[in-house]
């Protein structure tokens, strides 16, 4: 499983990186929203993990642009990983086109949750 994490906090990226791994998954990293988008174009990924707060682009942009893309690329999944705690952030990121929200700090069972839920809904594999 290939999961791009697009994070501006390298220590964040790194965190997720680690849990990753155990699981066997690669994870490729951008570090603001136009070199994750650029990164879309031109590699393939099973999933997609954004954060909210990023400078320059935001989370929600970010997403609106996946969900724009002309191609099938539009329909990658996507986890919103944020530290915005917001009453109605859940539907916020859900209206905007995420399939599922995860809240910092991140723990291992709910990364491995998130993932699991967003790809059996969609009918694709599951981590082990």
């Amino acid at each position: 499983m290939n999961i791009l994490f697009i994070e501006d906090d390298p220590m964040n990226r790194r965190v997720v990186k680690d849990m990753l791994d155990v699981a066997g998954a690669t994870m490729a990293e951008a570090a603001w929203a136009e070199e994750g988008l650029a990164r879309i174009d031109s590699e393939t990924f099973d999933i997609v993990l954004v954060d909210l707060r990023m400078p320059g682009t935001d989370g929600f942009e970010t997403i609106r642009q996946i969900r724009a893309r002309p191609d099938a690329k539009a329909d990658l999944p996507v986890i919103v990983v944020t530290a915005d705690t917001a009453v109605d952030l859940r539907e916020r990121c859900i209206e905007t086109g995420a399939d599922d929200v995860l809240f910092k700090p991140v723990a291992m069972d709910a990364l491995f949750d998130a993932i699991g839920r967003v790809l059996a809904k969609r009918g694709g594999a599951i981590l082990a």
